[in-house]
């Protein structure tokens, strides 16, 4: 399970180290993608085969489904870790969501999220506010 929150740098090659608790979880490779909310995904191979496998069982006649489908496997690349646990980010990914220098990689249960600071502050200001938290789980169930 990946979770937490760890503040990075990207090297000059864009390089990224992964945080040390997620390394183990990745020792068969990752896949990195473009994901929901404009930031970037970091899966195990065998998550990214069960998210290939429910984007495949979608309906090819549905306009939405098409477009998820392109935009996670166009917006991907395989990487595996170095031995300094870095894994490479390559430039069109690193430029669709804005990343620089710096990298906040946060733990989402299945799979790890990296984003650029600025996004990821905004966006956690608006988890951190009680009532619209609040408001967007309603329904959820828990």
């Amino acid at each position: 399970m990946f979770t937490g929150e760890y503040r990075h740098t990207l090297d000059d090659k864009g390089r990224l180290a992964v945080p040390s608790r997620f390394r183990a979880q990745l020792d068969g490779g990752a896949v990195v993608s473009r994901w929901i909310d404009g930031c970037l995904a970091i899966h195990t191979r065998s998550g990214w085969d069960e998210l290939s496998e429910k984007i495949a069982a979608l309906p090819i006649t549905d306009a939405p489904s098409r477009l998820f489908g392109r935009s996670i496997f166009a917006g991907a690349t395989e990487s595996d870790l170095d031995r300094q646990g870095r894994m490479l980010l390559p430039a069109y990914l690193r430029e669709a969501i804005g990343l620089d220098a710096d990298a906040i990689v946060v733990g989402a249960r299945d799979h790890a999220e990296i984003w650029a600071p600025a996004t990821w502050a905004e966006y956690r200001r608006a988890m951190d506010d009680p009532e619209a938290f609040a408001q967007a789980i309603q329904g959820l169930g828990i």
